[in-house]
């Protein structure tokens, strides 16, 4: 779906699962500093918009979820995951209620297969999920922005700012009296720099969420009885993941950035070395320069230096081995 906001001054659009919104308007290191000074806002708009109404929705969607969401209070966000009967990441939710209504907006793409679970999973609980994308965007403001937000329009926020669902027609006039715009890469390179993942960027078939740093934030360890719960608890109890998400600091003297997918490697062993994990998106920070997140194995030493095809990279921690 195409935004509107693709007219505006400068803009570039995205590629690949981000298309139909900009990459930038021309400027991304000064978009980048002004959503960190709390400023401006995000054209996320391309995202999937599902809702879920009906008396019994938090009690059936705590069912389905990897969230405590039951009993969840009017207003709260929160994120939440589905998972496979194996416990591999599926989908990822980010949600609120509303008091009448659960609004959740999903990457890209992912609302249909989502609406399609959920529909096979309603039996006699008295709920309606729909796929609002047609009717609503979501617009990102930054933490510290003072832009009010329009009344009516559902809100989530978060420590990283408020998620707006705005109503599309209202898209453009919003953009006017709320600017500037600031594009997706901007956005990107602070999600990447607070280390938070994303579905299908740092996930493939077979990631659990312990991998990513999901237990707590969008797991919840004292519920059970959805689906992939076993794996969890067999993991957080007995065992350890098998790979572990890494935030990198890339050789700033190199003028590309490796793509994901590019191979992460002992430093001392180059690019005929053994695979130890691999990038999952590279992206340039206004202030720290080129960084990037990444999957390894978990028994890689947390000082060992690591190379991204020909790339230096320094690792920083952000799940313990």
């Amino acid at each position: 779906m195409k935004s509107p906001l693709l007219s505006l001054p400068g803009a570039v659009p995205a590629e690949g699962v981000d298309e139909g919104v900009a990459a930038h308007y021309g400027e991304l290191f000064r978009e980048q500093r002004a959503l960190a000074d709390g400023a401006g806002f995000v054209d996320l708009s391309h995202r999937g918009v599902v809702t879920v109404t009906g008396s019994d929705r938090l009690s059936w969607l705590h069912l389905l979820l990897t969230q405590h969401v039951s009993e969840l209070p009017a207003g709260q966000a929160t994120e939440a995951l589905i998972l496979s009967a194996n416990g591999h990441i599926e989908h990822a939710l980010y949600l609120v209620d509303d008091g009448e209504t659960i609004w959740a907006h999903v990457e890209p793409g992912t609302q249909d297969a989502l609406i399609a679970y959920l529909e096979s999973m309603k039996f006699f609980y008295r709920v309606e999920v729909a796929d609002r994308t047609d009717e609503f965007a979501v617009v990102h403001l930054p933490a510290g922005s003072i832009a009010p937000a329009p009344e009516g329009v559902a809100v989530r926020e978060t420590a990283h700012g408020r998620d707006l669902f705005l109503p599309r027609t209202d898209l453009e006039s919003y953009a006017a009296e709320n600017g500037p715009a600031a594009g997706l890469l901007a956005y990107e390179a602070l999600r990447v720099e607070a280390h938070r993942p994303r579905l299908g960027f740092e996930t493939d078939h077979r990631t659990i969420p312990h991998e990513l740093g999901w237990i707590g934030t969008a797991v919840h360890l004292q519920k059970g009885c959805y689906r992939g719960q076993e794996t969890v608890a067999r993991v957080q109890n007995l065992g350890k993941p098998p790979r572990r998400l890494v935030f990198l600091h890339l050789d700033g003297s190199e003028v590309h950035l490796p793509v994901a997918g590019t191979p992460l490697q002992l430093a001392a062993d180059g690019a005929e070395g053994r695979k130890l994990g691999f990038i999952t998106t590279a992206v340039r920070h206004h202030e720290l320069g080129p960084i990037a997140l990444g999957l390894i194995k978990r028994n890689v030493p947390v000082d060992a230096e690591l190379v991204a095809g020909d790339i230096a990279a320094a690792q920083e921690v952000v799940v313990q081995p």
